[in-house]
């Protein structure tokens, strides 16, 4: 039981939003394109738009009902820029794209020719909204994030229940897949905290660190046991149907405790949680071998971390990682952060 553990269970203005490069992959299951083809392979996400809801929530402090108008109209925007990136895509032909198309990748794609346009074929895919910052929004709200209170809790899933639900409508209207993206921001988590700090200052629990958090997390920095983070986070994962994650913090090695281990994975498929993940510190001296955690000594040959620096495993945004030297400031400082939900020694 090496590196982090990964578990997916299966369940059926102009800076508020960032877009992605196309024919990403996603693991997609529901097609309204062709319910008979509802399959994971074959398929992937055309292309998905972020939407900055902290923004939304600062400028709405307080006001629901104005929060909402402007979700909607920036929901509509992303829509708008959605359709018409598929347009561009559409238009391809087969030998744009030799590898998924032409090896036959992409469900049909094996039944054109290479002069043929590839519009049928990519409706099997789908265009996503995503967004981030879920906590720090219910932060400018109400005045505290979903791990903190109930009420919270209840406006989050309000939110992104709504969110899903433009994206079902949009979905029957087309006829085609317009699913909702729970995003595991990289830059986008720094840029746009940023931007917000230099219009409305620097706001604890909002705009006061060097990132937001990703998608409907509890923020990585706020005390909480593993199951009540569980709990609080697994309602979200059947709205978000373009792609979602829950992970949990440990601070021991879970071989030296299994029956917690297995505890976590049954909380995580007993809540509803769709994609989850256990994290927890792998660490490899490079110099004689050892691998499990290591603090500022080997424990197997004593050496201290000089100039031949010890590997130390860790996840960022789904990504095992043994240097953060590659990351941004905003995925250094988030990791940095993060607390222990709790340790393997758990009985």
């Amino acid at each position: 039981m090496k590196g982090n553990f990964h578990a997916r269970f299966g369940l059926g203005e102009k800076v508020e939003i960032i877009s992605k490069p196309y024919l990403s992959v996603s693991r997609v299951i529901g097609n309204v394109y062709d319910p008979s083809r509802e399959i994971v392979n074959g398929r992937g996400n055309l292309s998905f738009t972020t939407i900055n809801l902290p923004r939304l929530g600062l400028k709405h402090r307080g006001d629901i009902k104005g929060f909402y108008e402007e979700l909607d109209s920036t929901i509509d925007l992303v829509i708008e820029q959605l359709i018409e990136r598929f347009e561009i895509q559409a238009s391809k032909k087969v030998h744009n794209f030799p590898f998924l198309m032409g090896q036959g990748i992409w469900i049909d794609s094996d039944k054109l020719n290479k002069d043929d346009e590839i519009r049928e074929v990519l409706k099997h895919g789908t265009l996503s909204i995503g967004f981030i910052g879920l906590a720090e929004c219910l932060k400018a709200l109400t005045g505290f994030h979903h791990g903190e209170s109930i009420e919270s809790q209840k406006l989050g899933l309000e939110i992104i229940g709504h969110m899903r639900d433009r994206m079902d409508e949009t979905s029957r209207q087309f006829g085609m897949n317009f699913t909702l993206l729970a995003t595991p921001a990289e830059g986008t988590a720094g840029r746009f905290v940023k931007m917000d700090r230099e219009i409305f200052g620097e706001i604890e629990g909002i705009t006061d660190r060097e990132y937001y958090t990703n998608s409907f997390h509890v923020p990585v920095y706020y005390e909480i046991t593993a199951f009540k983070k569980i709990n609080i986070e697994a309602p979200y994962h059947e709205l978000t149907n373009a792609g979602h994650i829950t992970y949990v913090e440990l601070d021991g090695d879970p071989t030296q405790n299994l029956d917690a281990f297995e505890k976590i994975v049954r909380a995580m498929k007993e809540a509803g949680v769709g994609y989850g993940s256990i994290n927890h510190p792998v660490d490899r001296d490079p110099v004689c071998g050892f691998t499990g955690i290591i603090g500022d000594t080997c424990p197997k040959c004593g050496r201290e971390e000089g100039n031949v620096k010890f590997q130390r495993i860790r996840r960022i945004t789904g990504y095992l990682v043994g240097t953060l030297e590659r990351f941004n400031d905003a995925k250094r400082a988030e990791e940095r952060d993060r607390v222990k939900h709790f340790s393997c020694s758990y009985k």
